[in-house]
């Protein structure tokens, strides 16, 4: 989910959305519940970069009197990573709770320094959850995060440009291939979309290799040091030669996926087709605003004819730090800032959320609920986007990451890199993957096996 981290900072900062740190209170001291309350509400430190957080954090401070947040942005992705990890290991510094990034739970958590909510009363939550966001935030009974938002993929397209060029909008693969090669005998100076590599190219990638059905790591907490590790399979590889054959035909541009230069060629003309996560509508709407009206919502194109395979690109919860001092409180704020908790909060947060953040969630009251769902998009011709975006949200299955996310999606980047300069085979890049991300395993003290499919 690089991109994720790339896109959301960067349209946050485009949009204006993310405000100044709140500061405010320390973490109160610690005490019985009696010493709690005669010192006033628990205040519990939140460390998160969603857009528009500042008016989800007053309206959680306006609905709850015993407990307040304080807000910090301490950075977006990596930043924040970084410091959280610093803090963990110096045993001070760290949130109550802290916003971390699917992909990137199972690296904190190994540092065991993650609570387990659900002693809680977290896995009350477990039903209102899309299955497959909770499978990731959680170990058996044990929860380490509760789901925010997601990314299921879908295929956003120039609705003037499919007309004028008399372009059917491409249900599978295959017809995807051949829209690009129509749209490429007509004008050479147009593609399909682009296919190059950058350090955001990765998370798009791997959602890709998730619709096509490929399960690279096989992870449980409650397993370690095993891990099972798989990221040459055959569905890998067909995604790969699949666009070895779009690049080398000259039907998808080299340029880095997810760059300026892309970004600038959704604006200009230049690709057809945005290959998007559940938050792209709203990332598009911002960096490509003169094109409002021209864009429609498509489900991603099928390896099979009929077929209902899904991706995933992106998604972030909430955890808790064994820091706190306030246990039950932080796992209050985590349940309810943005889920499904008692108070009406919740609502006018995904509100917030929906109309201003474009998150996309996973709580499933909101996911499945009319407003979201029944939503229309002047950007995209009125449509009601959501309607495309959640049936491939509730298409998607099991999958695990790695305690080594950041290694893995490093070498990626760099073995893709060397198959589009040519430098190696679209196909040997993975087996190079393979190799290098094993070796960096066991370096680590992991036993790696092949990944199990899901």
């Amino acid at each position: 989910m690089k991109l994720r981290n790339g896109a959301l900072g960067v349209a946050a900062l485009t949009l204006g959305l993310l405000s100044a740190a709140c500061g405010g209170s320390p973490s109160s001291s610690a005490g019985d519940a009696s010493a709690d309350k005669a010192s006033g509400p628990v205040h519990i430190k939140v460390w998160a970069w969603y857009p528009e957080f500042k008016s989800v954090v007053e309206n959680f401070n306006a609905t709850h009197k015993d407990v307040q947040v304080d807000w910090v942005q301490a950075g977006v992705g990596q930043d924040e990573y970084t410091k959280l990890k610093t803090a963990l290991k110096a045993g001070t510094g760290a949130p109550d709770v802290v916003m971390i990034e699917f992909q990137e739970l199972p690296t904190i958590n190994i540092t065991k320094h993650l609570l387990d909510m659900g002693q809680y009363g977290a896995n009350e939550d477990k039903g209102a959850y899309a299955e497959w966001a909770w499978n990731q935030a959680s170990d058996g009974d044990k929860v380490y995060a509760i789901p925010v938002d997601g990314g299921p993929m879908a295929m956003l397209y120039r609705k003037d440009i499919f007309d004028k060029y008399k372009l059917p909008v491409p249900k599978t693969w295959d017809e995807y291939k051949q829209a690009a090669e129509k749209l490429q005998k007509a004008d050479p100076s147009k593609f399909i979309t682009a296919f190059g590599t950058s350090p955001d190219a990765a998370g798009w990638l791997q959602g890709l290799f998730w619709q096509a059905g490929s399960r690279p790591y096989t992870y449980s907490a409650a397993k370690l040091p095993s891990v099972g590790v798989t990221l040459n399979d055959a569905n890998a590889k067909k995604v790969m030669e699949y666009w070895s054959g779009m690049v080398s035909a000259k039907l998808a541009d080299p340029t880095a996926y997810g760059t300026p230069d892309f970004y600038a060629g959704l604006t200009s003309g230049k690709y057809a087709t945005y290959l998007a996560a559940g938050w792209g509508p709203g990332y598009l709407s911002s960096v490509a605003a003169k094109t409002s009206g021209k864009w429609r919502a498509a489900p991603l194109p099928q390896w099979t004819a009929g077929g209902n395979d899904q991706g995933d690109w992106g998604g972030s919860a909430f955890s808790v730090t064994d820091q706190t001092k306030h246990p039950k409180e932080a796992t209050l704020v985590a349940r309810e800032l943005y889920g499904t908790g008692a108070t009406p909060s919740s609502d006018a947060a995904w509100k917030i959320g929906i109309d201003k953040a474009f998150l996309f969630p996973t709580a499933t009251k909101v996911l499945q609920g009319d407003y979201f769902k029944d939503k229309t998009y002047s950007f995209f011709g009125d449509q009601k986007v959501n309607q495309v975006f959640v049936p491939a949200s509730d298409g998607l299955t099991r999958f695990d990451w790695s305690p080594f996310q950041d290694f893995a999606y490093n070498q990626l980047t760099e073995q893709l890199g060397q198959a589009v300069a040519g430098k190696t085979t679209w196909s040997g890049a993975l087996d190079t993957l393979q190799q290098k991300v094993g070796d960096y395993a066991r370096q680590q003290g992991f036993t790696v096996s092949p990944a199990s499919p899901s």
